[in-house]
């Protein structure tokens, strides 16, 4: 039985099942970084604006600024942390921002890794998306730092490396 005033959810997140309580108005982002301690989901704007909070709620993007913990109750949600293997190895994506700089100050590159995920992901096997496909699929991310071209090199480079491996 939850305490007054707060709700009981249970979600999985990266793939492992969690229990928790929270108030009503607790952000998921707030949970997860809170409660998970998985510090990796940034907060940055608190509107939804700058995308640092970005992560996957049932496979797509979204902000876990503007979600409630509650609103993730019975859902899969993956962060950031679930990239990397567990033996520390670099997800492919991960690797090729490294590579091709995309990454200053690194505030906003869990976000942008986020939804560039979700890009690499929905087109494995297809075609590459172009440039401007790109830059639309992390039109909701901003950086304040890298001017955005090695962020874009850098998706390319992955969304190539994948379809060269899947040939």
């Amino acid at each position: 039985m939850s305490e007054p005033g707060r709700i009981s959810i249970e979600l999985t997140v990266n793939g492992e099942a969690h229990r928790g309580e929270v108030e009503p108005r607790t952000t998921l982002a707030d949970f997860l970084r809170e409660e998970l301690r998985l510090t990796g989901t940034h907060v940055g704007c608190e509107d939804g604006f700058c995308g640092a909070c970005t992560v996957h709620l049932d496979g797509a993007s979204a902000r876990s600024c503007l979600l409630y913990a509650v609103q993730a109750a019975g859902r899969e949600v993956r962060t950031v942390e679930s990239l990397a293997g567990p033996d520390g190895e670099l997800h492919p994506l991960q690797e090729a921002f490294r590579r091709n700089h995309g990454l200053q100050c690194g505030f906003c590159t869990p976000g942008m890794l986020m939804s560039a995920l979700e890009l690499v992901e929905s087109r494995a096997g297809g075609d590459p998306p172009d440039e401007g496909e790109i830059r639309a699929a992390i039109a909701g991310n901003i950086c304040r730092c890298t001017g955005y071209q090695g962020i874009v090199e850098a998706i390319s480079e992955a969304l190539d490396d994948r379809a060269g491996t899947a040939e």
